[in-house]
């Protein structure tokens, strides 16, 4: 697939999935170029909208819960609605599929209340919206933290390694007093912070100390006891040319229960995958995944998903656009 990105800017990407925050001196000594074309060509991508370092948030940290939403509406009002979900801040990757009669996107709901109001109340409201089901994520096989950029990136692995933070980087102030056990609890200042990283990841410390209202110290802590927890982690969003790979196909399929976790760990080790998870509803897999183009995707589906143990049934969805991505990029 050709595109206006070269191997450099591929591999400055998943330096950046390895490290979202590492000095563009780490980088360029790592990739053996100079500070300044790092740092011009990060300028460049991240201006144009090809690559955003993000501040990603695990809900399951949080205690939160995380659900796909199927949204069928009547196609001449697809797109209004997709806008809508996509205005909200709970919602994520949202898509247009099945030729835009069908709306897919990612909602996390903090609170069973969350929960109650989006799914039973909202949008089932909405007079153009024909029919709503929703699938509960019970376990995540690939996604998160785990990028697609770490299985297509073009860094070897000793190039990896020499990026790839030693554990003691996540906590480079003095350790706070052991958090308890359980969901972690959030204040203002935290979720200044969560809202100010997921605009951009590599924001300075004073940046995010006049957002939170925090000195840069304090703000460092908490980054390292966020990153700790598992509440926070740095992810990419980037052009899928950049990859190599075309539009996303979302399946929906059937496993008999015995074979899903066989399954689903089978499917995160696909380098097609971006998200694989269980899921409650007719369908108990999900995946989303990324091929070159059609006949890829079917060469795909003939054989890595044929391969898969016990599968009833597989739909797939082609997202016919992207409404929203990651965090809040629209």
């Amino acid at each position: 697939m050709e595109s206006d990105y070269d191997e450099l800017d591929r591999r400055l990407v998943h330096a950046l999935q390895i490290d979202g925050r590492a000095p563009f001196s780490t980088i360029a000594a790592a990739l053996g170029v100079s500070d300044r074309t790092v740092a011009r060509r990060y300028a460049r991508l991240r201006s144009t909208g090809a690559v955003r370092v993000l501040g990603g948030v695990d809900p399951l940290a949080l205690g939160a819960e995380l659900w796909l939403l199927r949204v069928r509406c009547a196609p001449a009002a697809a797109g209004a609605v997709a806008e809508a979900l996509a205005r909200r801040p709970d919602t994520s990757w949202v898509s247009l599929t099945s030729g835009g009669t069908e709306i897919t996107c990612t909602v996390r709901a903090e609170t069973e209340a969350d929960s109650e109001a989006l799914l039973l109340a909202r949008l089932p409201r909405t007079p153009r919206v024909e029919g709503v089901s929703a699938h509960s994520v019970l376990h995540s096989f690939y996604g998160g933290p785990d990028s697609l950029i770490a299985k297509l990136g073009p860094l070897d692995g000793a190039t990896v390694a020499a990026l790839s933070p030693p554990a003691s980087a996540a906590s480079p102030a003095p350790p706070a007093p052991a958090h308890p056990r359980g969901a972690v609890r959030l204040d203002d200042g935290d979720r200044r912070l969560l809202a100010a990283l997921e605009t951009d990841g590599r924001a300075g410390f004073e940046e995010l100390a006049a957002a939170t209202g925090w000195s840069p110290t304090t703000v460092r802590r908490r980054m390292a006891e966020l990153r700790e927890r598992g509440v926070l982690y740095l992810d990419i969003d980037c052009d899928p040319h950049l990859l190599g790979v075309g539009t996303r196909t979302l399946l929906w399929i059937s496993v008999a229960p015995p074979y899903l976790e066989e399954a689903g760990r089978a499917l995160a080790g696909h380098p097609e995958v971006a998200f694989a998870c269980a899921t409650t509803g007719p369908t108990n897999l999900y995946a989303t995944v990324v091929c070159a183009d059609r006949r890829a995707l079917y060469r795909y589906l003939t054989t890595r998903v044929a391969a898969l143990p016990a599968v009833g049934h597989v739909e797939t969805a082609p997202s016919i656009r992207t409404v929203k991505q990651a965090a809040n990029r629209r």
